[in-house]
């Protein structure tokens, strides 16, 4: 590769796949307490909402959104995937989480313990793969809890990490090292995946530091309930112009930057095929709307402005979950 760029701090959002955009809503908004950010469209398919749940402020690091694309089929987790994208919650919230998850009806798992914490696995109502690890959340730490829905003492705290199912992960694995992820040990990891053992990498920033990878040579196939792309934090343009030319120094294949409105990307499939992107950190989701107003309405980036009108007729009316809101 060439000369080590900048390191990435981790993950800045992880975009994932559903079917009903009503009931996805509900389910990260007011099951989970994950802020609406942004309701937007797929800036490749206009025809499709995007949505962004994040936490308070929709700081870097805290976005799991997703492209509801109605009867889209069920998918897979197989390899060259994101098989599992894990939150961090404060020490000691995951018996509230156990009863709020038996409270809604959501399917979850039996805690297991990984790298000397505890995590909860379930499933949103797409079949999506998700996890709650306890972690000490710091006083300095930079997510801010939104708590219409989830007290502090329990709320997500953005990302904690992805884990990466590979056939080979020899490849990948030197991939996040050039990105600035460290090896920080590996261990059994029964039951969960296919795989028998978990790698764990970790980069230096607060927030969806870790990566961890498994390999399984078991088949998979796009769909609802999957992750789309992960995509990290390369803060500054020229921060990612430098991760850029490494990827592409690697004999990988990354996209020219192309303007997302709230952050610029560059995409390319890593060895394994899992869609990766480079992500900045400018000019972030609070550029076109009050931070207290986030969410509230549909917003369209640049050109889509002018098809408004035809765009929201294609539309499914969606009502956001409130907390204040009449029975």
């Amino acid at each position: 590769m060439a000369p080590s760029p900048p390191p990435t701090p981790g993950i800045h959002h992880v975009t994932c796949i559903a079917s009903d955009p009503q009931r996805n809503l509900d389910f990260w908004v007011e099951t989970l307490g994950l802020r609406l950010a942004k309701r937007s469209i797929n800036q490749d398919d206009p025809s499709t909402y995007h949505f962004f749940f994040t936490d308070a402020e929709g700081n870097p690091g805290t976005s799991m959104t997703f492209f509801p694309w109605g009867d889209i089929s069920q998918g897979k987790v197989g390899s060259g995937q994101v098989a599992r994208t894990a939150f961090r919650v404060p020490e000691g919230s995951l018996d509230f989480w156990e009863a709020r998850f038996d409270e809604y009806g959501v399917a979850y798992g039996d805690r297991v313990e990984r790298f000397g914490e505890t995590v909860l696995l379930f499933e949103d109502p797409d079949g999506l793969p998700v996890e709650l690890v306890e972690v000490e959340i710091p006083d300095d730490d930079p997510t801010i809890p939104w708590t219409e829905f989830i007290a502090e003492d329990a709320a997500i705290r953005g990302f904690h990490s992805v884990t990466l199912w590979l056939a080979d992960p020899e490849p990948t694995e030197g991939l996040l090292e050039t990105m600035g992820f460290e090896a920080q040990g590996t261990e059994e990891s029964p039951g969960d995946t296919p795989g028998d053992e978990r790698t764990r990498f970790a980069a230096e920033g607060p927030v969806g530091k870790y990566v961890d990878v498994l390999p399984t040579i078991e088949g998979g196939r796009q769909g609802a309930g999957m992750v789309h792309h992960v995509a990290f934090q390369t803060p500054t343009d020229e921060e990612q112009l430098a991760m850029r030319k490494a990827a592409q120094s690697a004999g990988l294949r990354p996209t020219d930057q192309i303007d997302r409105h709230w952050f610029r990307s560059v995409y390319f499939r890593e060895f394994g095929g899992v869609l990766f992107e480079l992500a900045t950190n400018v000019p972030g989701y609070d550029s076109d709307e009050p931070l207290d107003e986030l969410g509230e309405q549909l917003v369209l980036p640049g050109k889509f402005e002018g098809r408004r009108e035809e765009i929201e007729r294609g539309l499914a009316d969606v009502t956001v979950p409130r907390a204040d809101a009449d029975d």
